[in-house]
């Protein structure tokens, strides 16, 4: 293995570290995710949470702490530390799973939440839904439930795209409950048909027919000429 790929790979290593440890100490907060961008001046680290004050604590106390982690664990050099929501908490699947699964920690019906959490997750303008919970959740028999509205994705280019994935635990005395959560975000997807209204069906006529209109004044007489010849063979 080269020095490059080796570096590269460490990289990846170290933020998948961090991205786990926010993940299981920061649960609460609603942790979505991290950027990590390294600089002459140090590193910026921006968390991005549904709740970002319990990630900054009071008057900062969490951030220090954090501050002090990833520089003598991670060896950060100089890290600055910014927290802040994502652009739509509603559409991010880890907020999301994570949401649910401390709702069912608090002793909430899982179909209330995952019905609650479906009917907002739409309204915000996903195509498509689908949350998964399973274990024992009204027996000793583990099993699982579906929940879906709307399309969701499972193959093809467009989960790179456009499908975001979030897998949360909820802790229970008779037992671990799991949660996944499948969010196809707003875009145009591949197989995606709109209906065109009349009147714009019409304007594709009307601008195809102006187009022919055209071709035919800048058409040559000969070109003309063979293709009356043609229209009358035929």
């Amino acid at each position: 293995m080269t020095k490059v790929k080796r570096y590269f790979l460490n990289q990846a290593l170290m933020r998948a570290k961090i991205d786990e440890y926010m993940a299981q100490n920061f649960y609460e907060a609603g942790y979505s995710g991290i950027q990590v961008v390294e600089s002459g001046l140090g590193t910026r680290i921006h968390i991005f949470a549904e709740r970002p004050a319990l990630i900054i604590g009071r008057r900062g106390s969490t951030i220090r702490r954090l501050q002090e982690l990833f520089s003598a664990v991670f060896g950060f050099e100089n890290p600055q530390i910014t927290v802040s929501q994502p652009d739509n908490p509603e559409l991010d699947a880890r907020i999301q799973a994570f949401r649910i699964a401390r709702f069912i920690e608090r002793g909430y019906h899982f179909r209330r939440v995952a019905f609650t959490a479906l009917r907002r997750i739409i309204s915000s303008g996903a195509v498509g839904v689908e949350i998964t919970i399973s274990g024992k959740l009204t027996s000793e028999r583990a099993r699982f439930e579906k929940f879906r509205a709307g399309k969701v994705y499972k193959s093809g280019q467009i989960v790179d795209e456009l499908v975001d994935r979030a897998v949360a635990h909820a802790k229970l005395p008779k037992g671990i409950i799991g949660v996944e959560v499948i969010i196809v975000k707003p875009g145009a997807p591949a197989d995606y048909v709109r209906v065109k209204e009349e009147d714009e069906v019409r304007e594709v006529i009307e601008a195809l027919r102006e187009e022919k209109e055209e071709a035919e004044v800048s058409m040559p007489d000969e070109l003309k000429e063979m293709l009356e010849e043609v229209e009358e063979s035929g």
